[in-house]
């Protein structure tokens, strides 16, 4: 057990009409804690990372983040997705701004950060993520791991304490797919909470506190990456595992 995590998942399930995507769920979080959720396509991984931040709302079950439970609506669900960065799948960048417009927007419009401000530290940001040459940029003229670092510098500009990767380097294309795990690992490195949706088992192994294995569903196996993918326990796991280091 983590002495004060700073995400609880409990027994939390997820229904889209008669399917059920999440079926009692627990998780734990700690602070500082970098963890994989891995498992086959459908299992309910990207969903329990909606959940987290409330872009889905779970049908029963609880979610706690920082101790207090998460809000409804209004002012206080605003002020938890601040906390909260997601990355996705698809980049979901503003293509009518540049890439520092994309950044310093939500500090602006959120955090009633001063424009100068909030463009002076997207440019740092911009720095750190490998890109400071394209703060005129827009997204069309970037590639698509140029894009993600953008969404990734753009969620960090909100200060948040835990982050969210749906996937992340799914949509790329295998030269940007390091570039963009690169600026996650660095993130990890530095002590960001991060709960990282993912097909890249190397940045799980390597980067990761613990690998939480789903299936239909449920959290079925969850270990430090190394006993996870020397020793998977479930048979379930043994399979995912088996059919990735064939192909």
């Amino acid at each position: 057990m983590i002495a004060t995590p700073l995400v609880e998942v409990r027994d939390v399930r997820k229904a889209f009409g008669s399917f059920e995507a999440l079926r009692g769920v627990d998780l734990d979080i700690g602070r500082g804690e970098k963890v994989a959720l891995v498992g086959a396509s459908g299992s309910g991984k990207s969903t329990l990372c909606r959940c987290i931040n409330r872009l889905e709302t779970v049908t029963s079950g609880t979610i706690t983040f920082d101790g207090q439970p998460l809000p409804q609506e209004g002012r206080a669900l605003a002020d938890l997705r601040a906390q909260v960065g997601m990355v996705f799948q698809a980049f979901n960048l503003f293509p009518h701004f540049t890439a520092l417009q994309n950044i310093a927007l939500a500090p602006v419009r959120v955090r009633k950060v001063p424009r100068p401000e909030a463009e002076e530290e997207a440019r740092e940001l911009l720095a750190r993520v490998g890109l400071a040459d394209k703060a005129n940029s827009y997204p069309a003229e970037l590639s698509g791991g140029q894009q993600q670092r953008v969404a990734i510098a753009r969620a960090l500009a909100m200060h948040p304490q835990l982050m969210l990767f749906d996937e992340p380097t799914s949509a790329l294309d295998p030269e940007m797919i390091s570039e963009v795990l690169d600026v996650m690992s660095e993130l990890a490195d530095g002590g960001m909470t991060m709960l990282v949706v993912t097909h890249e088992m190397g940045f799980a192994r390597h980067a990761c506190d613990r690998v939480c294995f789903m299936d239909a569903g449920q959290i079925v196996e969850q270990a430090p990456p190394g006993e996870f993918f020397d020793n998977p326990r479930s048979e379930r796991a043994k399979d995912f595992l088996s059919k990735l280091l064939h192909h």
